[in-house]
């Protein structure tokens, strides 16, 4: 094998499958936790968006400093500090939850753009796509058994088990990832950074580009708001599934996830990678976006069925957002500020996933489950304007 599926690279793809394998179980063991111990959805929203809403405001400055200090540096101190914040949830309470997530969310910020940024700099523009796939593919592989690890987990009442599930995935990465080669000669050699010699201060100027940037602005868009609709389900899903007459929430969110894992597997290759927007084919995942959400929101009155067919359309939904608005930024954004400008739309995904505990979880609150995934839909609809845009300065 070669290019994106080349030995090099599987190594890479393999240790995101490990580091993302513990956010796999504690997206469904920390909100079982915090209703079990009287927390409101508002709550728990607040303690699963801290993780994200760290690694958002983390992600510019570390892009900078990756390229400043080298990634296997930064990689191998990244990996201690993720392995102290999984043992944490082992001996502490919703508070200690807190803290640990936001540790795990500059773990993440790091970790991510690491691997992000060496996979695009390394490989030809006709595979880039393919590889942001497999990357974000590996990334959500854990989804599909990790919530059922958390179910078995916790109907079995033995929190000992979670310890130890915890410890094994923190050594495990620290393993792999204390392994991993970066740079010439290595397992994935990346060109040399155009930004190294950025400072914090020109890197500040980089931001206003979010709203100027007209291709920045668009994708950052769509992503903030898709994102929003995809932290609403992971969170609230445990506890929404409840009220679904035959809906299971380990199911759904295997459901959810296997379709994440085969859609980036089997359009690896059709995810548009010549640098052009393509309007039909982003309508089309924000219809389908839509739809998911407001299948679950009618599954309270239809039943499962409605349920499981939002997973699916959920999940294929996330399979091909993702690489394709992160694909097409990669071939319009300048060399010059392309890393730092990467790492504020990734921290708009960051940022709408938070939105989607911190924000619906006040909504559910308010309202119920269902008018609050409704909302969700609506946003998602509302998107197909901005989606389906053939201006000429966005092709």
């Amino acid at each position: 094998m070669k290019g994106a599926l080349s030995w090099a690279y599987l190594r890479l793809y393999l240790l995101t499958l490990l580091y993302f394998s513990a956010n796999s179980i504690l997206g469904v063991i920390i909100p079982l936790k915090g209703d079990s111990l009287g927390a409101t959805n508002t709550t728990i929203g607040l303690i699963m968006g801290a993780y994200l809403a760290t690694t958002m405001l983390c992600r510019p400055w570390a892009g900078l400093l990756i390229h400043r200090y080298g990634p296997i540096k930064v990689l191998r101190f990244i990996l201690v500090i993720n392995g102290l914040a999984l043992i944490m949830y082992s001996f502490t309470g919703l508070g200690g939850y807190f803290a640990a997530r936001m540790l795990q969310g500059i773990c993440t910020a790091f970790f991510s753009m690491a691997l992000q940024l060496g996979i695009i700099d390394s490989l030809p523009d006709s595979d880039r796509s393919q590889g942001i796939s497999m990357y974000s593919l590996c990334a959500s592989m854990p989804g599909v058994i990790g919530p059922l690890l958390a179910v078995g987990i916790w109907q079995n009442g033995d929190m000992q088990i979670f310890t130890a599930a915890m410890i094994t995935i923190a050594i495990l990465t620290g393993g792999v990832g204390y392994s991993a080669r970066m740079g010439p000669g290595g397992t994935a050699p990346a060109k040399a950074s155009e930004t190294q010699g950025m400072t914090g201060l020109s890197m500040l100027k980089t931001f206003g580009q979010l709203v100027t940037n007209p291709h920045l602005f668009k994708c950052s868009v769509l992503m903030l708001t898709a994102s929003l609709v995809f932290g609403a389900a992971t969170t609230f899903i445990p506890l929404y599934a409840a009220q679904v007459t035959g809906g299971s929430a380990a199911v759904y969110l295997m459901l959810q996830a296997g379709t994440v894992v085969v859609a980036r597997f089997v359009f690896r290759k059709k995810v548009p990678s010549d640098g052009r927007w393509h309007p039909g084919f982003m309508l089309a995942i924000m219809l389908i976006l839509a739809s998911a959400a407001q299948s679950v929101s009618y599954a309270s009155t239809g039943g499962a069925i409605f349920f499981y067919v939002g997973a699916v359309l959920m999940g294929t939904a996330q399979a091909l957002l993702y690489p394709t608005l992160t694909t097409y930024l990669t071939f319009v954004l300048t060399p010059s500020t392309r890393n730092v400008l990467l790492g504020l739309f990734i921290a708009t995904a960051d940022l709408g996933v938070s939105l989607g505990s911190m924000l619906m979880g006040p909504l559910a609150d308010l309202t119920s489950y269902s008018v609050m995934y409704t909302f969700c839909a609506a946003l998602g609809l509302s998107m197909t304007l901005v989606a389906y845009n053939r201006r000429r300065s966005l092709i």
